[in-house]
Order: structure tokens, then C-alpha cells, then sequence
């Protein structure tokens, strides 16, 4: 008997110990597993508190310089600040949101654009109706009074135009003025009358034909690109410089209105955005062209699209910038021979026969079919008295008529004035208030670029 005790002894012992082993390995596995849960927590608070950091940068940095990187492409647009602690799908919607976000802002500007479009163009009609009449009373006054502020006021009034009609032209409206098919460098001569400055604008007509005239459709939408790049030309450049515009012509390439000015020049960025404008892109936002806004490249670049001129601006050997507006053929026309031009027009400039080189100074001028040679300058002529101008016509009785040049034409505007003040110092009358010449200074506000 004694060994069945012993043998119950042991099972008991060892059913003891199994007990045991598994009350410890019990109380083992719950304190893993509250260590696993307490960790889980941990993990979970972390990345709870990273998710918040996340959607509050999302709300205070994101979506912020989302909005501004689409009006200043240089703008930097922050990413997820804790990568590693956001899961996959909680990313994923945080990006969603920023795109999103940039989408509503896009389509709210596009509205408000629109709307401030609209609310300009119905403006600018007016406005642009208004001057018309101004001008043309301006016109009628200049016929009964012989006072120089009707001219000056006629200039100021002729500004104020360009700039109402470029903003038409920036709100998709019609330029507002129908014209005939009219002559290439009077259209350049138009132009340059649109400008303050425009004393400083020296023209070179290079065309091989003195008739080369524009079809009526685009007369007056090229005169406004011209006028716009002439008055960035004059508005960045010294008053002291000139500004050199080239009129030529080059086969079945059309024409070619090449502006060169010595002002300040463009930096990279700036020459980059500025042919980006002048390539006419799709669509251009009012609230991008700055505060105050700049139109000019921004019209220009609206015509190019309309009627198919091509505008290309670089670095000017005159050490400012140069922009070379092209003409299409299929625009270009001949006028007919009855068709009188403008005394004022500039006649084609010729190429001066050779001479010995210790007399001369002049610079040959460049082939009419180059579209890009540099202008060229002619010398001056003195000017007449009118006591030697008529023994020269009485010793040249059948001498042919001198040809029409700019200075003939200045001399005759300059005859007609002094006759002016002769005839009133003769009858008495006190001489016409003379106020010089505009001060342009106050209508430098052609920095549109």
C-alpha cells in the first residue's frame, strides 16, 4: 500500500506544479497584453496628435500658400510635416483637400474676373464714347481758335483714349474705331502720336513700297499693340534717349515694326513673364497684371492672339530692350496711286551712293528685306531762310519738286506758326498764351509692361 501513497504523492506534486506554471503563465500573458494595449494607446495618441498637426498646418500654412502659388508660381506649398505617423488614407485626404481647395479658389477667380470684365468693358465703352466727342470738339475748336492749350488738351484727351480702349481690348471688347485700309507708316505715325514722349520716337521707313498699307480690320488694333510698346519704350528709358522705331519689309514674311530703346532692359524672370504675355496665352487674370496693374504686353499679347501678329521681345544692342512686331502678309495691301499719304509720313529711307571715306559719316542703311537690321539716322539738312529758299526756286525754275522728308514737313508747321504770329503782330492782337510743350511727366503712366 505504501507505494500507492507514494504515487498518489506524486500526482499530486506534479498536478500542483502544472497549476501553478499555468496561474504564472496566465498572469505573464496579461501583463503582455497590457503592455501591447498600453502601447497601442501610445501609438494611437501619436498619431492622433500628428493627424492634428497635420490638419492644422493643413488649414494655417497649406492651403494658404496654395492659394498664393497661383498667383506667384515662385511660391513654395508646403508638404506633409509628419510623413511617417499620418497612414496612408489620411494622407491621401489631406492632399485631396489642398487640391481642392486650389480648384475652388481657381473657379472663384475665374468668377470674379469675369464679373470685374464685364462691369470694364460696359465702363470703358462709355468712357471711351464720352472722349470721342471730347475729341471731336477739340477738333472743331482748334479750327476756331488759334490757342496752343487746345493742342496740349487734344494730347492729354488722345492718351486717356489709348488707355480706355487698351482696357476694352484687355476685356475682350472691339477696339471701338472702324478704319479704311490705311497706309503702314501712318499707322506707325498714329501710334506714335498716342504716347507721351512721343517727341522722343524717331521713325526709319525702310519699305521698299511707300503705298504698303494694312487691310482695315486690323489698322486700328495694330496701331494700339504699337502704341502700347512705344509707351513702354518711352516710360523706361531716359527722357534724354531716343527711341528708334524701324518700318521694313521682307517678302511673303509681311512687314516688320522693329522698336529699340536704351532704358533699363529686364531681368531673366521679368523677360520671361513678358513673352509669356505676348504670346497671347489663353486666358489672363486681371489680379495677375499687379497693383497698379501692367497692361501693355498683357493688350499686346490679346491682339497677337485676335489677328494673328507675332510679337517677340529681346535684348536691345541700344542697351534696353527691343521688340520686333511682324506684320502676316495676308494683312498687308497695296494702296492705290490716287491715294494721297500723310506729309508728316516718313519717306523710304535709300541707300546713299558710295563716297570717299575721309567725308564720310553716315552709316549706310541696313537691306529693306532684313526684318531685323538696326535703324539707321540721316543727317539733318539746315534749315532754309525764306529769302534764299526763293532765289533757289527762281534760279530753278524747272528743277523737280524736293521730296517729301519729315523735315520739309516740320519746316512747313514751323512757317504756318511764325505766320501766325506775324499776322497778329500786325493786326494788334496779343499773341496766342504759350505754355510749352506738354509736360509729359505727368502722363508717364505708361509702366504697363
Amino acid at each position: 500500500m505504501a507505494w500507492i501513497v507514494a504515487l498518489l504523492a506524486v500526482v499530486a506534486a506534479v498536478a500542483g506544479f502544472t497549476r501553478a506554471y499555468r496561474t504564472g503563465l496566465m498572469e505573464q500573458q496579461a501583463v503582455t497584453r497590457a503592455e501591447l494595449a498600453e502601447r497601442q494607446a501610445k501609438a494611437a495618441e501619436a498619431r492622433t496628435a500628428a493627424l492634428l498637426d497635420e490638419i492644422r498646418q493643413l488649414a494655417r500654412r497649406r492651403i494658404p500658400a496654395a492659394a498664393l502659388a497661383l498667383s506667384h508660381p515662385s511660391a513654395t506649398v508646403p508638404g506633409l510635416r509628419e510623413a511617417a505617423e499620418v497612414d496612408g488614407g489620411a494622407a491621401l485626404l489631406l492632399t485631396e483637400a489642398v487640391q481642392a481647395a486650389r480648384t475652388a479658389v481657381l473657379e472663384e477667380r475665374g468668377r470674379v474676373d469675369a464679373a470685374a470684365r464685364a462691369a470694364m468693358r460696359g465702363t470703358s465703352a462709355k468712357i471711351q464714347s464720352l472722349l470721342n466727342q471730347s475729341q471731336q470738339l477739340l477738333h472743331e475748336l482748334q479750327h476756331e481758335y488759334d490757342d496752343p492749350r487746345i493742342l496740349q488738351l487734344d494730347f492729354r484727351n488722345e492718351l486717356a483714349l489709348r488707355r480706355t480702349q487698351s482696357t476694352a481690348v484687355l476685356c475682350d471688347a472691339w477696339p471701338g474705331l472702324a478704319r479704311q485700309n490705311s497706309p503702314l507708316v501712318e499707322i506707325v505715325l498714329g501710334a506714335q502720336s498716342r504716347v507721351a514722349g512721343y517727341e522722343r520716337i524717331k521713325v526709319s521707313n525702310h519699305l521698299r513700297d511707300e503705298r504698303l498699307a494694312l487691310a482695315a480690320r486690323a489698322a486700328e488694333p495694330l496701331a494700339i499693340a504699337l502704341a502700347e510698346l512705344l509707351a513702354n519704350a518711352t516710360a523706361y528709358s531716359h527722357p534724354d534717349t531716343d527711341v528708334q522705331v524701324t518700318v521694313q519689309q521682307s517678302g511673303g514674311r509681311g512687314a516688320f515694326l522693329v522698336v529699340d530703346d536704351a532704358g533699363i532692359g529686364m531681368d531673366e524672370d521679368a523677360l520671361e513673364r513678358a513673352r509669356a504675355l505676348l504670346a497671347g496665352p489663353a486666358e489672363v487674370l486681371l489680379t495677375e497684371l499687379g497693383d497698379p496693374p501692367q497692361t501693355g504686353f498683357a493688350v499686346v499679347g490679346r491682339l497677337v492672339v485676335q489677328y494673328g501678329f507675332e510679337c517677340h521681345i529681346e535684348a536691345s544692342p541700344f542697351g534696353g530692350m527691343r521688340t520686333i512686331l511682324r506684320v502676316p502678309a495676308h494683312l498687308l495691301t497695296v494702296l492705290d496711286e490716287d491715294r494721297n499719304l500723310s506729309a508728316l509720313a516718313p519717306a523710304p529711307v535709300t541707300a546713299a551712293p558710295a563716297q570717299p571715306a575721309q567725308t564720310t559719316t553716315d552709316t549706310p542703311a541696313p537691306d529693306a528685306a532684313e526684318p531685323a537690321g538696326l535703324p539707321s539716322r540721316r543727317r539733318r539738312a539746315p534749315r532754309r531762310t525764306p529769302a534764299a529758299a526763293t532765289a533757289a526756286r527762281a534760279a530753278e525754275p524747272d528743277a523737280a519738286p524736293p521730296a517729301r522728308t519729315p523735315e520739309a514737313a516740320g519746316a512747313s508747321w514751323a512757317a504756318l506758326q511764325q505766320g501766325t504770329l506775324n499776322g497778329r503782330s500786325v493786326t494788334g492782337l496779343p499773341p496766342a498764351p504759350d505754355t510749352g510743350a506738354p509736360d509729359h511727366q505727368d502722363d508717364q503712366g505708361d509702366d504697363e509692361k
